[in-house]
């Protein structure tokens, strides 16, 4: 027989879309702190992304593709009157949640947003619970929501512990397509077999570049990549549920696999069981919309701001101590050409509090950064060090810290105490701290979108744990639509 040729006999299904479906399907989550994390991640995530809809850049993203389509039992859009496909509106949603970059992240060996997942979850939730009602059947209830926010954060979460995708230039809304296509399939109805099959569309579609992310390309994208990719995992969920067929080697297929692809052969790991750590560990974004490996540094330039305001013309140089993976991500000197480039900058998101004690979404806009020739003085600067500890501990499992400090010199040579923080508020070491926080920026957001009165039904349900679990999804998105 001659050697040219494949041996064409399909293998069983890659181990890992097993692992993860058999997770999807079979896992019963008992925690419940977990329950009561996923609950203020809902809330954040919502309130984000119902704060992103003052800004006209994000809400050309939102409704129908084609202006004037109307969808029956469609899924409703938080914040709008929108009622949509299901995909369409996982774009849509996933878009809002993700525009100012001020809810929940992961950091691990890849970072990026696990409730990003949300946009497919809930569309799905709503259209399937306004079919049902529609024919006479009981609609889901938020308490599936919470568990398929569990489900999906656990999924991105693990695969990022010891896998690196940023190091080969793939983006980490990879993970978001992988995680929200199991979670949504199951939702659907869909079988072991059917989720693994769904599962290996998803890595077949490869992977987002990262250049949107970084210098010279950061922009916009990085904002709505996200509801991209949860709406992709919609889409392949429902085609998946028509009967399209999987692919079962498509992660270990020699030369044509991912692996030989797109990871350098390597293989991914996964050294732990899914469960529901990522979302009891996860980290919320409370006090301010910066990327978040900068979170502790504006809270060091926030502290500062006092000490340095009147003698911003004096500084002669100020120093910023962090981690190896601030350097690498968000470090950039030279121009910066738009909001995302500013959002994703360590030493613009310094400059900002360090003149105005306190960092907002619109301080990334043009007219700021434009009008104000303090804040290139101040990132001119700046001297970026690593320390191998802060390195060190913020891959270790048991520290996840997220560490910065910032010291600022001036040319009489006087100087500030260096102020040192190790764990942002949002972190799970300062839970006690920051659900409060995080409940006032909930009520903030709501009230950027509904009267007070609305905005008081929906913190009532919100913070009721059992009430909202019971709560039909139907009945839990009219309160946010806007008719």
């Amino acid at each position: 027989m001659s050697q040219n040729v494949d041996f064409n006999q399909r293998p069983a299904p890659d181990e890992l879309l097993q692992t993860i479906a058999d997770y999807v399907c079979d896992k019963e989550i008992t925690s419940a702190e977990a329950y009561n994390t996923a609950r203020n991640c809902l809330m954040d995530t919502l309130g984000c992304g119902l704060l992103a809809l003052r800004f006209p850049e994000c809400t050309k993203h939102m409704g129908p593709l084609v202006p004037g389509t109307t969808v029956r039992h469609g899924a409703r859009v938080p914040g709008t009157s929108h009622e949509l496909d299901p995909i369409t509106a996982a774009f849509n949603i996933g878009c809002m949640i993700r525009w100012l970059d001020f809810n929940d992240t992961w950091l691990a060996a890849e970072w990026g947003h696990p409730s990003d997942n949300l946009g497919g979850i809930l569309a799905v939730a709503d259209y399937l619970s306004r079919v049902a009602v529609s024919e006479g059947k009981s609609p889901l209830t938020m308490e599936v929501v919470l568990t398929a926010m569990i489900k999906a954060h656990e999924i991105q979460g693990v695969l990022a512990l010891e896998n690196s995708y940023n190091r080969v230039g793939l983006d980490h809304v990879l993970l978001v397509r992988v995680a929200s296509t199991g979670v949504v399939t199951r939702m659907l109805g869909g079988s072991r077999d059917q989720v693994i099959d769904a599962l290996s569309q998803a890595w077949v579609d490869g992977c987002a570049l990262r250049t949107y992310r970084h210098a010279p390309n950061a922009g916009s994208r990085k904002s709505w990549a996200a509801g991209d990719a949860t709406s992709r995992a919609v889409r392949l969920a429902m085609i998946t549920m028509k009967g399209e067929m999987g692919l079962p080697s498509v992660l270990t297929a020699e030369k044509w696999g991912f692996y030989d692809v797109l990871f350098k052969g390597e293989t991914f790991k996964v050294n732990q069981p899914f469960d529901s750590y990522v979302m009891e560990n996860v980290l919320f974004k409370i006090s301010f919309p910066a990327e978040f490996h900068a979170q502790t540094a504006v809270e060091c330039a926030v502290k500062l701001h006092p000490l340095v305001l009147d003698r911003l013309d004096e500084i002669d140089r100020i120093e910023v101590t962090t981690h190896e993976s601030a350097i690498r991500i968000i470090s950039k000197v030279g121009n910066l050409a738009n909001p995302a480039d500013r959002d994703h900058c360590l030493q613009y998101m310094i400059a900002i509090p360090l003149i105005h004690g306190d960092l907002v979404a619109e301080h990334y806009e043009d007219d700021v950064h434009r009008n104000d020739p303090r804040i290139d003085a101040l990132r001119d600067k700046m001297v970026i060090k690593e320390d191998a500890r802060y390195t060190q501990e913020y891959l270790d499992a048991d520290k996840r810290s997220i560490a910065n400090a910032i010291q600022v010199f001036f040319k009489d040579g006087s100087s500030t105490e260096k102020v040192e923080i190790e764990y942002p508020i949002g972190h799970r070491r300062r839970r006690e701290e920051g659900i409060p926080v995080l409940e006032t920026k909930f009520k903030r957001n709501l009230l950027t979108r509904f009267p007070a009165g609305q905005a008081e039904k929906i913190i009532a349900l919100c913070s009721d744990q059992t009430v909202l679990m019971k709560t039909p999804v139907n009945t839990f998105m009219e309160m946010f639509s806007i008719n």
